[in-house]
């Protein structure tokens, strides 16, 4: 891999599992066992390849997976922890208009609905209720958690490199509030 390539973080090995040298995966892909169709994964550095292949799937949603060059539980055992990437070109391109990957969210411009940046995606979130953009404020070192839908992130350009927002109302208001007392951000 190149340097600079931009990684897809797909799964992370999370233990051993029994004698032989297989992983626990918690797979971030839409159909878990599909991680192992992307070829070697390697670490957020892009090196020590892996290459996967699925044995079945546990009951709390795991992937039990061997590991090639792996073959007993000790070596299985160094793995854990090691989260699994593949270069971004290697992912298909989303189906939708509206389907995107996290990793492509990440840097672009956010503006209001008047064209004027008000911050920057550093990073996407989800907590369970689905998934937030997270905007660094323009000028601050603070962050927003804005909830991506349509209502609140109408508008995704990917040529531009830019999200428009409509900013949740407690949100703007407290910028107001701020911009009224004078303080710095």
């Amino acid at each position: 891999m190149s340097a600079g390539e931009k990684l897809i973080l797909l799964g992370e090995i999370i233990g051993a599992h029994g004698i032989r040298g297989e992983v626990v995966v918690r797979s971030y892909t839409a159909d878990p066992q599909a991680i192992a169709d992307y070829g070697p994964l390697v670490d957020q550095a892009g090196a020590a390849p892996l290459t996967l292949k699925v044995m079945r799937m546990t009951p709390k949603g795991g992937v039990i997976a061997r590991v090639k060059g792996v073959s007993d539980r000790n070596g299985a055992e160094l793995l854990k922890g090691r989260k699994l990437h593949v270069a971004r070109e290697a992912m298909p391109e989303p189906e939708a208009d509206d389907d995107f990957y996290h990793a492509d969210l990440i840097g672009l411009a956010a503006a209001d609905a008047s064209g004027a940046v008000i911050g920057e995606v550093v990073a996407v979130q989800n907590f369970g209720a689905g998934d937030l953009l997270e905007v660094r404020l323009a000028g601050s070192r603070k962050t927003e958690l804005i909830p991506f839908t349509k209502a609140f992130v109408p508008t995704v350009d990917m040529a531009a490199r830019r999200v428009v927002i409509e900013m949740p109302v407690a949100v703007a208001d407290d910028e107001a509030e701020a911009d009224a007392q004078g303080e710095e951000r």
